[in-house]
């Protein structure tokens, strides 16, 4: 094969590539993404409304819990994934199952960094607080405010006693896994004023930090710096117990 010969097949294989890309563009509105090498970290994606123990309407953005629980399982099991990249935009949802979905984050034993797009409302606070370290993007909000049952009437004392001890369940995961305290936390939870005929506050980027809820304010390529600092970091601490024993 001349060198003639050579040019002209890989000239044709780019004008083939070209109009092919050409008519992902024209049929679809894109080309295809480049697929990234593999990778030691996995990104976990929380959007829409938390859904547990109620189904919601079809045309609800929903993240099922029970679809997450599997594969925070699967990271810990997996050797190849060294960390967990949570990107949370979220108006919140079922106490319960967010919960569910916090603890587990907090109990895992690789290093995890959550961020904050958008939104991270209600019991999506302690999601996002969950991880070893957490980023809020400058425009992204929180909303921090009582448990409710939102569409439901309250009409016995027992209901009552159950809120406040899943109130408590959840200040006391938020108080324990940030830099906030209980008398903060609280005090942002129940103020009046914030929210139209609701009790609580919106607490957006900055203020987020100051009250010592998320550690900084970042997007994407801070959020994986730091992941990947906590990765070297347990890596070291591994390698050191090995030499221990």
């Amino acid at each position: 094969m001349t060198d003639e010969q050579t040019e002209f097949e890989q000239e044709q294989q780019e004008t083939e590539q070209q109009n092919t890309m050409m008519n992902d563009i024209q049929k679809l509105g894109e080309s295809q993404i480049p697929q990234a090498a593999p990778s030691n970290i996995h990104c976990l994606t929380i959007v829409g409304q938390i859904e547990g123990h109620m189904a919601l309407p079809p045309k609800n953005k929903t993240t099922k819990y029970e679809h997450l629980i599997p594969q925070l399982v699967a990271i810990e099991q997996n050797d190849q994934i060294e960390g967990l990249l949570i990107i949370l935009n979220t108006v919140g949802g079922d106490v319960e199952a967010g919960l569910a979905i916090a603890e587990m984050v907090s109990t895992l034993s690789k290093p995890t960094v959550s961020l904050v797009l958008g939104g991270g409302h209600s019991i999506g606070v302690p999601i996002a607080v969950a991880s070893d370290y957490a980023f809020i993007a400058e425009s992204a909000t929180m909303t921090i405010h009582p448990v409710r049952l939102t569409g439901l009437v309250i009409s016995v004392p027992s209901t009552f006693e159950y809120l406040d001890k899943m109130q408590d369940r959840v200040t006391k995961f938020v108080v324990r896994n940030s830099n906030i305290t209980e008398e903060k936390f609280k005090d942002l939870m129940f103020s009046q004023g914030n929210l139209a005929r609701d009790i609580g506050t919106n607490v957006v980027g900055k203020d987020a930090v100051s009250y010592g809820l998320i550690n900084e304010v970042g997007g994407l390529g801070q959020a994986l710096s730091k992941l990947n600092e906590l990765i070297e970091n347990n890596r070291e601490h591994g390698e050191a117990q090995k030499v221990v024993q």
